[in-house]
């Protein structure tokens, strides 16, 4: 390995970068724009989500009656809590952005209000809720709509039914704290991706590899550099992701050391790729086809956008085996539920898919083809 050579073809990949502006603005810019919009969209508005878990801990004929009046109600498809379990640990385990626990003493309650006990008797239900979750404040609204609209029916002032929030997280978060780490993933792997895809395919196609193994560079020289620039330009494009998210939105985000671990596991997994592809791609154009069909669906379905449990279940199956998928997991557990177990297990995910396909990459570019 030879340092002088690999830094003398990273300068010559940066000053190409530089000097080619649509590069720089898809790998830049556009990511810094993708915020900018998402972020503003879904800042004040968030998307409609009707699936309800519910714990029933009074287990009671009237606690069954409440069940019953919010699923008559038609805004809510009611999935079963088993009171053993804790509401908190299920909503975190199973994902789930909101859970409503009706209380032990509801019947008792609602026969103190109807009878000579109380007229003032109530029952609080707890809804158990993930404030960051991309609908969870509609569904909040809907939620005491629906409870509004008992409290009339049961005619009672003051109202019987009422209701407390308690958050799954110890801060509260926003969904543009969750969207973040999303871009940045998409960022590196289109940068990534098409940079190997694009580099190996169109010198090879004019000759220009060929002619390489003429030459004092090594194999291993130049695939090292061309690692190196494609991670410098993604510390590059996450640090503006990252200042233009601080400054515009104000967002709350732990910056720690697995942010350049997924960063260069990333480039390493998505470099691998499109080494691989350019193998069996014999043209630029169709290189470029080949890496758009296997980014598309990547950027998609693994959660950038928007939650995979939004997807139907089949779809979700799909989106754990996308390589994407522990990039964007694994960032958020640790810039946002700051979980290191779960950062640790999406990074060894991340690192054994990377540590694959980069080596299969190394075997198929040759130099003697110039493949």
């Amino acid at each position: 390995m030879n340092l002088r050579v690999i830094g003398a073809n990273l300068v010559v990949s940066v000053k190409s970068f530089y000097r080619e502006k649509t590069a720089v603005f898809f790998r830049i810019a556009f990511p810094v724009i993708l915020i900018l919009v998402f972020g503003t969209i879904f800042m004040e508005r968030e998307n409609s989500i009707f699936d309800l878990d519910l714990q029933d801990l009074d287990q009671t004929k009237s606690s069954a009656q409440l069940v019953k009046a919010i699923e008559l109600s038609g805004r809510f498809k009611i999935t079963r809590v088993v009171p053993a379990i804790s509401a908190t640990k299920y909503a975190q385990d199973n994902k789930r952005n909101l859970v409503l626990i009706i209380p032990k003493g509801c019947e008792d309650s609602l026969m103190q209000r109807m009878g000579p006990g109380d007229p003032n008797a109530s029952v609080t239900l707890t809804a158990i809720h993930d404030p960051s979750s991309f609908g969870v404040t509609t569904k909040m609204q809907v939620l005491n709509m629906v409870l509004a609209g008992i409290n009339q029916e049961m005619s009672g002032n003051p109202p019987f039914i009422k209701s407390a929030e308690t958050s799954i997280l110890t801060k509260k978060y926003r969904f543009i704290e969750f969207f973040i780490p999303g871009i940045i993933a998409m960022a590196v792997m289109t940068a990534s991706l098409f940079g190997a895809v694009n580099v190996n395919a169109e010198l090879r196609q004019k000759g220009v590899i060929r002619k390489l193994s003429t030459t004092p560079i090594t194999h291993t020289d130049w695939v090292l550099s061309n690692v190196l620039y494609q991670v410098i330009l993604a510390v590059l494009s996450t640090v503006v992701i990252l200042l233009v998210s601080y400054a515009v939105f104000n967002v709350n985000l732990r910056i720690n050391a697995w942010l350049p671990v997924f960063v260069v596991l990333a480039v390493f997994a998505f470099v691998g790729l499109g080494m691989i592809l350019t193998r069996f791609a014999k043209e630029a154009e169709s290189a470029a086809a080949a890496a758009n069909a296997l980014m598309f669906p990547m950027m998609f379905l693994s959660g950038t956008f928007f939650p995979v449990e939004m997807m139907p279940e089949f779809l979700q199956k799909f989106a754990r085996i996308l390589p994407l998928y522990y990039v964007n997991e694994g960032l958020r557990a640790s810039m946002v539920l700051v979980d290191n177990m779960a950062a640790l297990r999406y990074s060894l995910v991340t690192g054994a898919f990377a540590a694959v396909v980069f080596v299969l990459g190394i075997i198929t570019t040759k130099w003697e083809d110039g493949t």
